[in-house]
């Protein structure tokens, strides 16, 4: 018998997440967040704001982040980079099935 266990988070709240709460979530570091919304991987909701939120679908990319980040050991800007082919690959692959549900 595989016991597995399964994190479960509401995040559908209005605020969004605080920059502490998806470091928490994510497992990444704060400045590490940071960098990677200086090099525009994360957008804060307000990127203006003293205090950043972020809309729950940025955890996804974030905990992508850290895989990569942790795994392949690569630094923000690596990250940023890897992230942006992730993005197109998946709008590529939209289209792809997009195109094939229309015959086309």
């Amino acid at each position: 018998m595989n016991n597995e266990t399964v994190e479960a988070v509401a995040l559908d709240g209005p605020e969004g997440l605080t920059l502490p709460q998806l470091a928490e979530l994510s497992g990444l570091p704060e400045p590490l967040l940071r960098e990677l919304v200086d090099y525009e991987a994360l957008t804060p909701i307000d990127p203006r704001a003293t205090s950043w939120s972020f809309r729950s679908r940025t955890l996804i990319t974030a905990r992508t982040a850290f895989r990569l980040h942790h795994d392949l050991e690569l630094d923000a800007y690596g990250v940023s980079v890897v992230l942006r082919y992730v993005e197109r690959i998946d709008a590529l692959e939209a289209e792809v099935r997009s195109l094939r549900a229309h015959g086309a």
